[in-house]
């Protein structure tokens, strides 16, 4: 059996709240765009609501129980500080800004990251 090797993942509680959004809005997406403050958080919007463009990079698809598969979307110019990291989406308390749909709960979304191991970086051609 061959283990499939993600750059992005969920944790349980940010799935949780995918699934409650998806419920209100419909298909989801991410988008990070970087910079800074609220431009280094991932964005979720409804699927159609943020147009990606040629120079965003896409860095997986989260699988949801009972919702459409999530896109996450990185701009290249982001990527390229992102690209030797593992990326997991987690849900916090505390409001952001911006037009990401988990605002209004109360919650916020935002990155945690780590190191690619070895394994991970050949897989992804960063050797």
């Amino acid at each position: 059996m061959r283990t499939v090797l993600r750059r992005v993942e969920l944790t349980p509680a940010a799935a949780r709240m995918l699934q409650r959004l998806a419920e209100a809005h419909g298909p989801l997406m991410f988008h990070q765009s970087g910079g800074c403050c609220d431009g280094s958080s991932p964005m979720c919007y409804p699927v159609g609501m943020f147009r990606v463009g040629a120079s965003d990079v896409l860095l997986g698809t989260l699988e949801v129980d009972g919702i459409d598969p999530v896109r996450v979307f990185m701009s290249a110019s982001q990527f390229e500080y992102w690209k030797y990291t593992h990326l997991t989406i987690d849900l916090v308390d505390g409001r952001g800004s911006g037009f990401s749909v988990e605002a209004p709960e109360g919650k916020r979304f935002l990155i945690r990251s780590r190191m690619l191991d070895d394994a991970e970086l050949e897989a992804f051609g960063l050797t």
